[in-house]
């Protein structure tokens, strides 16, 4: 007798030879009453029993006594293979020595020559539970990790694709949580060395580790190391980063504080220079005065010769006048508060700030108060600031179309405030300039606006920058006035 025609090389007896030789555990029950007709041996040997014992056995007696094993939800499902073809379920079986082992059970509807039967296959899961278990505790741990630890953890492909990242990363980078991340460096620097770098460099450093740097918006930073990761698919690199941003701000800040105590001595020194240099210079400029006066009385007649010693006096005369305003500039240089007037240290300051405008032919205007104006400051000092502010906005000035080259201080009482203000209509500026350090210009001392902010707040002052509405810069500087308002 053929089993099926489709397959006539098999016989009945050989489709019950391979149920027998499976692994997949079978049980059949009969459609009606749901008791066991038959086991295959893989089933006798997870349950222990023969198919003789099987046979008379009810769910009761081969399941687990929990509530969800019940008998009566047994039959139900096995009820539902009946009216409805299959039916599958997680069943948990109880061996003849009472092991409780659970499985993946299919109940499937099969036709019988005495009628309708269920066939139910199962196979052991415990193993898999077990793993199962394992991962959601592992996934647990690392879900708290993440979420708990300082540490910033990262995994990257070989291209720099951002894999995974620990909330703290995701937080530091302002990444949306549960988005894809793109590649590092559109969130961060890379530095190598202290030197910027790219991932590629990076990459094969990573033999099999090494230092690395992370810079994120000029304001956290973060360092440890990245480690090679033999994958078969690729190679995985491993980030293990700490912030170390205070400890970073710290040595730019030291760094920061040497060189302004580099330039403040090179500044005491140039008082010392220039108070030598006007010592030395004023006795032989007032003496060639008077040669060429002396000359001049003598010379009646040569009108040439005249005007040219009348020019040379002239010139002699306004470096007399330099070198006097430099001595009485530099010839108080201790630091000792005072009370000054604005509107003098100004005028103090306009004849030097002219002459740096001249050859630009900038337009210097003073738009001075109608009052005195005291403060409480260093004034050889607050000079030093009305310089630098004016001569900064002249260089600026110096670049741009002429009719634009105009520069204008003034000076005012603001309530318990004396005011001075520094306007330009140069080309502005793409940020505060007061974050800089010194400036990067090739001629100058670079000593730069922090100079001046570090002197301006040191005596309990403000100092600031701002854009004017009809194009140029402002920047200007309070200090505490003394007297009425």
């Amino acid at each position: 007798m053929e089993a099926d025609p489709r397959a006539p090389e098999l016989t009945t007896h050989d489709f019950v030879a391979m149920l027998n030789a499976s692994r997949t555990c079978v049980l059949v029950h009969d459609g009606a009453t749901k008791n066991i007709l038959w086991a295959n041996p893989a089933a006798c040997e997870m349950l222990e029993w023969s198919v003789t014992e099987l046979r008379p056995l009810k769910a009761n007696h081969m399941s687990s006594s929990a509530q969800q094993y019940d008998r009566v939800i047994g039959r139900a499902w096995l009820q539902e293979a009946v009216d409805k073809g299959v039916s599958r379920i997680e069943w948990h079986y109880r061996t003849k020595s009472g092991r409780v082992i659970p499985t993946d059970a299919v109940a499937t509807r099969v036709e019988l020559a005495q009628g309708p039967a269920v066939m139910v296959q199962f196979r052991d899961i415990e193993r898999e539970q077990e793993i199962e278990r394992e991962l959601r505790l592992t996934t647990s741990w690392v879900d708290a990790l993440a979420r708990q630890t300082s540490a910033v953890a990262l995994m990257l492909d070989g291209s720099g694709e951002l894999r995974f990242a620990t909330d703290s990363a995701v937080a530091l980078f302002g990444a949306t949580p549960d988005e894809p991340l793109g590649r590092l460096t559109d969130y961060a620097g890379l530095r190598l060395d202290d030197r910027p770098a790219t991932w590629d460099e990076v990459r094969e450093r990573a033999v099999p580790a090494t230092q690395v740097r992370l810079e994120i918006q000029g304001r956290v930073w973060l360092e440890g190391s990245v480690e090679r990761l033999r994958e078969p698919g690729g190679d995985a690199f491993l980030l293990l980063l700490y912030d170390v941003s205070e400890r970073i701000r710290g040595e730019v800040q030291r760094e920061r504080d040497l060189h302004r105590e580099n330039y403040l001595a090179r500044y005491t020194a140039m008082g010392d220079m220039a108070m030598a240099i006007a010592h030395e210079l004023s006795q032989p400029l007032a003496a060639a005065g008077n040669f060429l006066a002396g000359v001049r009385s003598r010379t009646l007649d040569a009108a040439p010769v005249v005007y040219g010693i009348d020019s040379a006096v002239r010139q002699i005369e306004r470096a007399s006048q330099i070198v006097s305003s430099v001595r009485a500039f530099v010839g108080h240089l201790e630091h000792v508060e005072q009370v000054a007037d604005l509107n003098e240290i100004v005028e103090e300051c306009l004849y030097f700030v002219r002459l740096r405008a001249e050859p630009a032919a900038i337009e210097v205007t003073f738009d001075r108060a109608g009052e005195a104006v005291p403060v409480h400051c260093e004034r050889v000092l607050t000079g030093q600031v009305v310089l630098n502010l004016c001569f900064n906005a002249i260089e600026e000035m110096a670049q741009c179309p002429q009719q634009r080259r105009s520069l204008v201080l003034t000076t005012r009482r603001d309530g318990d405030t004396g005011v001075v203000t520094v306007d330009d209509r140069g080309r502005g500026f793409p940020r505060n300039p007061f974050d800089e350090s010194f400036t990067a210009k090739e001629r100058g001392s670079g000593i730069g606006l922090a100079l001046s902010h570090r002197i301006i707040t040191r005596q309990h002052g403000t100092i600031w920058a701002e854009h004017r509405a009809g194009g140029g810069s402002r920047f200007g500087f309070a200090l505490p006035a003394t007297g009425p308002g």
